[in-house]
């Protein structure tokens, strides 16, 4: 009898380890996913600014766009260009691109993205520098890790630990320049 209760002791400790690692290969499955989404939506803005290589400069934003922002749902009464651009990326971060039972579910949690200007272009002779912006998504991330060095959307969730980022560099050269 006792080496039946032993057993079912040893038991027990085994299914819980088994349950313990099926949760932390859920979270690590979310972080994974959430991630791809965020490399999904960072080549979006990049593929955007680079069709658009001319007005560029118009895509840099001094707030972050995605969660939170002003950004109207509908884009279609924005002129082509940068600002539907930005608008669109917004609603992309927000979620917009899957409904369910009206909730915007289509990105990851709390997802906002920046762009910043890293140089100037310069198309001055002799000079000729490429505008070089840098484009980065982040996001709430599952579990606390180490806070991330970029600077888009910091202190806006909580503890810097949840923050996750990715980000990309775009540079602009200048054909008129030789």
């Amino acid at each position: 009898m006792i080496e039946v209760l032993v057993t079912l002791v040893i038991l027990a400790f085994g299914l819980l380890g088994v349950a313990a690692l099926q949760g932390k290969m859920q979270m690590g499955t979310i972080e994974s996913y959430q991630r791809a989404q965020a490399v999904v939506l960072l080549e979006d803005m990049t593929a955007r600014m680079q069709a658009n290589r001319a007005a560029a400069a118009n895509y840099v934003q001094s707030t972050p766009a995605g969660t939170g922002d002003g950004q109207p749902d509908d884009c279609s009464a924005l002129a082509a260009g940068a600002p539907r651009d930005v608008c669109e990326w917004s609603n992309a971060l927000k979620g917009a691109a899957e409904l369910k039972a009206g909730a915007k579910v289509g990105a990851m949690v709390g997802a906002r993205g920046c762009v910043q200007q890293i140089q100037a272009p310069d198309p001055t002779k002799g000079v000729c520098l490429p505008g070089i912006y840098q484009v980065t998504v982040t996001w709430q991330g599952v579990h606390k890790t180490l806070a991330p060095s970029l600077t888009c959307a910091n202190g806006l969730y909580g503890d810097d630990g949840y923050r996750r980022a990715v980000a990309e560099h775009v540079t602009i050269g200048l054909p008129s320049c030789s």
